[in-house]
């Protein structure tokens, strides 16, 4: 646990949350600040500044967990649709430098903008781009 890592502290029960799951490794809280009803957060109890630092385990653990909650989540909110969203550093919108998944449950008309459409033709190559990535997962370590 990070000191002064407020996700630390909600998961590991420090500070009140409306816990939605809780087992030895995650709490599952409701977002204070939703983007949709129901949107949610996955925290590890253990801390991980991003997704570089989780080992395989926590991250497979974490994306079961994940595929559970949007299950019981669209059932029971009787949504139409199912955001799951992690962020990776400033740039990717993380504000809170703890590892987190957000479950955001979607309803026809509820102006969430999670747009991935793309901006016209690429101003790079796809081939170029698809040869470096290729080459990287013979090189580069990913624990």
């Amino acid at each position: 646990m990070a000191e002064n890592c407020i996700f630390c502290k909600i998961a590991n029960g420090e500070i009140p949350s409306k816990t939605l799951y809780e087992d030895d490794m995650f709490r599952v809280i409701l977002d204070i600040n939703p983007a949709s009803k129901g949107h949610a957060l996955i925290l590890p109890k253990k801390h991980f500044a991003n997704i570089y630092e989780l080992d395989q385990d926590t991250a497979g653990e974490a994306f079961v967990l994940a595929k559970r909650m949007a299950t019981v989540m669209t059932e029971v909110l009787g949504c139409e649709g199912f955001n799951i969203l992690q962020n990776n550093g400033e740039i990717a919108g993380q504000t809170v430098f703890h590892f987190h998944i957000h479950l955001i449950p979607r309803y026809k008309e509820d102006g969430v903008g999670l747009s991935m459409e793309g901006k016209g033709e690429p101003k790079y190559s796809l081939d170029e781009i698809q040869k470096t990535i290729v080459e990287g997962l013979k090189t580069v370590r990913a624990v």
